[in-house]
C-alpha cells in the first residue's frame, strides 16, 4: 500500500536520512522505533512532502507521490498527526474537527464510509463534553486526541502518527492505544513513530531507525 525506496533527506548540509526503504501492507501497523534525533520525524515529513530536501521514491497504492504537495497527498488518503499537533488554538473543538471534513465523501478500505464527527466522538468520548471549548484550553493529552480526531475527519486511509503517546497522562495513553486498536480493526493502515515501546504489542512490524538508517 505504501512503499519507500532509497529515501534520503537533509536539512541544509546535514543529511538526516540515508537510503531508507520500507513498505506497509493495507490494514497493518508499522512501528518506527528510535531515540530522539534518529530521524523518525524527518521520515514522516518526507512521506507527507514536508521535507524540501529529499530524494527517493514513494509509492501510495502503486502511484508515485513525487512532486505532489502535502495537501495533494492528504487528498489521496494520507493523514498526518505531527508531534506538535498543529491545532487551531483559537477555534473550538467542534470547529477544529469540522474544518477538516472533505467536500467529497471517501470510502475506507473496508467499504465503510469515512469517519464523521459522531465516529470521532465515539472513538474519543472525552471530546464530546468539550465541543465548545477552545483548543487552547485543553490539556496536552486532550489536544492529542483532538489532533488525531481532526486527521481522521479528513477520512484518511493511512494514519501517520509522530509520538502519539509521548508526554500525556497514562490514562490518556490507554485511551489512545484503545482507539488505535479499534482503527486497525476497522481496516485503517497505521504508520507510527515512537521512542518508547508503548504500542509495540499491537504492531505487525517494528523497524528501528538510528542515525537516519534502518537497522537490520
Amino acid at each position: 500500500m505504501l512503499e519507500l525506496q532509497n529515501i534520503n533527506a537533509s536539512y541544509g548540509q546535514a543529511q538526516v536520512l540515508f537510503n531508507v526503504s520500507l513498505s506497509i501492507q493495507s490494514g497493518n501497523l508499522l512501528l518506527i522505533r528510535g531515540l530522539n534525533g534518529a530521524g523518525k520525524s524527518s521520515l514522516l515529513k518526507t512521506i507527507m512532502g514536508l521535507m524540501p530536501q529529499s530524494h527517493g521514491l514513494i509509492f501510495w497504492k502503486g502511484e508515485a507521490l513525487h512532486g505532489l504537495a502535502p495537501y495533494e497527498r492528504s487528498l489521496k488518503g494520507l493523514g498526518y498527526v505531527p508531534e506538535d499537533r498543529r491545532l487551531f488554538s483559537a477555534l473550538t473543538v467542534r470547529q477544529n474537527l469540522e474544518i477538516a471534513k472533505p467536500r467529497v465523501q471517501r470510502t475506507l478500505p473496508n467499504g465503510q464510509a469515512g469517519l464523521q464527527l459522531a465516529d470521532v466522538l465515539d472513538l474519543f468520548p472525552a471530546l464530546a463534553g468539550m465541543l465548545d471549548r477552545p483548543a487552547s484550553q485543553m490539556s496536552g493529552g486532550e489536544q492529542q486526541m483532538l489532533s488525531m480526531g481532526r486527521t481522521l475527519m479528513t477520512q484518511a486511509e493511512l494514519l501517520i502518527l509522530d509520538e502519539p503517546c509521548e508526554g500525556i497522562a497514562p490514562v490518556l495513553v490507554e485511551a489512545m492505544a484503545r482507539a488505535l486498536e479499534r482503527l486497525k480493526k476497522q481496516g485503517l493502515t497505521l504508520l507510527i513513530a515512537e521512542q518508547n515501546q508503548t504500542l509495540s504489542a499491537m504492531a505487525d512490524q517494528i523497524l528501528t531507525l538510528a542515525g537516519g538508517v534502518i537497522q537490520d
